[in-house]
């Protein structure tokens, strides 16, 4: 499994390979959907469609929920509920809960432009969270944004921020690179794979703080970085532009209701 999560690493792209202006999903406010709201049913417009993943669990089922918005509204929801085949291991997230999430995509009928995951991205021990996971199987600009540090080393400390500061998060010797060694052997040589430390100074993403209290109580920064097909720095951009008021991005707070919701259904 770490040998293959090196080589999503190695397809990933982390840099910005975007089929739309960044500035074209930035939202005014908050994206209501309800019985009442303004969901509607398909794409109708030449915007980019942005998707939030995010999940919830029932014993040894995934609930897998996406959520897509295009032009400040909800244009679908979908789910799926399939069952966790490992448990859970640090680092490994995407076996047990990637498959679940293929699943839900398999369901979804308008084509996204951009995924944004509850999980991380290149902060990972092997630069393939999740997101870089899933992005790189079907080749979609995605992006992960987690609540807390998985790891590297904030630049700078996080505490007590306000809303609208980020420093770069850099890779430490937790994070590993893919790299390639050659041994000799009487005379023959043999190629074989290594995870070496990350060069040191390497952003692998941000802590963001999205939002803050004005009063003593103080809230903690999201920690974003790229998937694929997205800079590091092009994360924040986004991410800022997505959330409307809230803590966190709209299609990812909006993906954490409908997975509560669906999830509902099954109890």
């Amino acid at each position: 499994m770490e040998a293959l999560q090196r080589d999503i690493a190695d397809a990933a792209e982390f840099e910005d390979d975007l089929p739309f202006d960044p500035e074209a999903v930035a939202l005014n406010s908050p994206v209501e959907a309800d019985a009442s709201g303004n969901e509607r049913l398909g794409a109708s417009s030449d915007a980019p469609v942005v998707v939030g993943v995010d999940q919830a669990f029932l014993e040894e089922r995934a609930v897998s929920a996406i959520v897509a918005i295009q032009d400040g509204a909800v244009v679908e929801r979908v789910h799926s509920v399939t069952p966790l085949s490992i448990p859970y291991i640090p680092g490994l997230l995407a076996f047990r809960e990637g498959g679940p999430i293929l699943a839900a995509f398999e369901e979804l009928s308008v084509e996204p432009d951009l995924a944004i995951f509850d999980g991380s991205g290149r902060i990972h021990f092997r630069q393939a969270g999740i997101a870089t996971h899933i992005g790189v199987m079907l080749d979609l600009p995605s992006i992960g944004v987690a609540k807390r540090l998985l790891c590297g080393e904030p630049a700078e400390p996080v505490a007590d921020r306000p809303a609208g500061w980020s420093t770069p998060i850099l890779a430490d010797a937790s994070v590993v690179d893919r790299r390639e060694t050659t041994e000799k052997r009487a005379g023959s040589e043999t190629t074989r794979e290594q995870g070496v430390e990350a060069p040191e100074g390497t952003v692998i993403g941000h802590a963001y703080q999205s939002r803050q209290w004005d009063r003593e109580q103080s809230i903690n920064p999201l920690y974003i970085s790229p998937g694929h097909r997205v800079s590091a720095s092009t994360t924040v951009d986004l991410v800022d532009s997505l959330c409307a008021g809230y803590k966190l991005p709209e299609p990812t707070r909006l993906a954490d209701r409908h997975a509560d919701d669906a999830k509902a259904q099954y109890e």
